[in-house]
């Protein structure tokens, strides 16, 4: 499969009548027609921007013995909410059975969800099963912060033909203190958007916040990193669910947090533009500078490599590294740069330095003769 394989449309051209920012909710699981039903007519009613309502017929559990769902005899459900309010419909897949019965129930659309993408035959079976059918798909990421298996998993949907394609993120599972149930990590899908600038991206605030209080912010910073949309878990009687009973919340405060949030464009206006272009020229130079920059500290670590095998010195020398960390952390305070941020960033300098010397000792790399850091530090 080739690299960078993922063909999607935009939703508006999905014919569907769909288009940014996509809304979709509804409770984790369906428990009983009634509650479906209580639900979807609650948020048709508070939330009427909501255009997909959401519900799961089939969840995967850690341990057995939860409730794992109805099964499929939640579809026709889900068939009766669009009769009555006309909101679209989507449920999770796991299996090619869980695809022949949501074809055959009129369901509208399908979303691959946390615990499948990582498994690379699981989701070719999911494929496989909808070669010919160009039903949507929204593919979830990976519990665990790995961006080549969400990109795989789109991958074998596109190869099979799917181009009502889409990604949702909904956080990563990782063992930190965090306000958070999974951990934003937003440059996962800033990477896997900068990738495949086509392909729609929306936004599961739902599990990465695990607390409604946290619903509004995370929503907002999905919208001003330009993501297409969101699904949001929403319960008429949240206190009750079978399922992720914490993090739903009721139709009237779906449809308040909804109003709440400014969605943003996709690209400046004509009126907009040239100021826009002047401060990316600007960027693009300061990136030029950084690269230059590195490349010249990268060849000053290749220096030092040859310093320290010709006088027998250990190429790691975490004190001194120690010392330099602080010192940057101290100059990107006062400039209001994070300390996290510069803490990954020269982690990863000293990384690559340190890899550089190693090839030095092993005789694959040389200093470039070019750059003279005395000669440049006296000028």
């Amino acid at each position: 499969m080739a690299a960078n394989s993922i063909s999607s449309l935009p939703f508006k051209d999905w014919g569907l009548g769909l288009d940014r920012p996509l809304l979709i909710a509804g409770p984790c699981s369906a428990e009983s027609r009634e509650q479906v039903l209580r639900t979807a007519e609650g948020i048709a009613r508070y939330a009427p921007q909501v255009r997909v309502f959401r519900a799961g017929a089939w969840k995967p559990r850690t341990r057995p013995g939860g409730f794992e769902g109805i099964g499929a005899e939640a579809l026709p459900w889900l068939r009766e909410v669009k009769e009555r309010t006309g909101m679209l419909t989507i449920t999770e897949v796991a299996t090619p059975q869980h695809v022949d019965a949501a074809l055959n129930a009129g369901i509208d659309m399908l979303w691959v969800g946390a615990r499948t993408t990582p498994n690379p035959f699981s989701v070719q079976a999911l494929a496989d099963a909808l070669v010919g059918v160009n039903i949507p798909v929204f593919v979830k990421n990976p519990v665990n912060p790995d961006l080549q298996l969400w990109i795989g998993a789109l991958e074998r949907f596109s190869a099979a033909g799917v181009t009502r394609l889409a990604a949702i993120h909904r956080g990563f599972h990782w063992s930190s203190d965090s306000p958070y149930r999974n951990e934003p990590m937003w440059e996962f899908p800033i990477r896997l958007k900068a990738a495949f600038p086509e392909l729609e991206l929306i936004c599961d605030p739902s599990h990465i916040a695990g607390d409604p209080k946290l619903l509004t912010e995370i929503a907002q910073q999905a919208f001003n990193l330009n993501f297409s949309g969101l699904m949001v878990e929403s319960h008429c009687d949240p206190v009750s669910a079978r399922s992720d009973a914490k993090q739903q919340v009721l139709p009237a405060e779906l449809g308040a947090m909804l109003s709440s949030l400014s969605p943003r464009k996709s690209t400046a206006g004509p009126h907009l533009h040239n100021e826009l272009r002047e401060h990316r020229a600007a960027l693009e130079k300061l990136d030029a500078d950084i690269i230059r920059l590195l490349g010249a500290r990268m060849d000053v670590a290749a220096r030092i490599g040859l310093f320290k095998q010709e006088h027998n010195v250990a190429i790691l020398q975490p004190e001194w590294w120690m010392k330099v960390m602080q010192e940057q952390q101290r100059a990107g305070q006062a400039l209001g740069v994070s300390e996290a941020f510069v803490k990954a960033f020269m982690d990863t300098v000293h990384d690559e330095s340190i890899r550089r010397q190693n090839r030095v000792w092993e005789g694959q790399e040389l200093p470039v003769a070019s750059f003279d850091p005395v000669g440049s530090a006296k000028d």
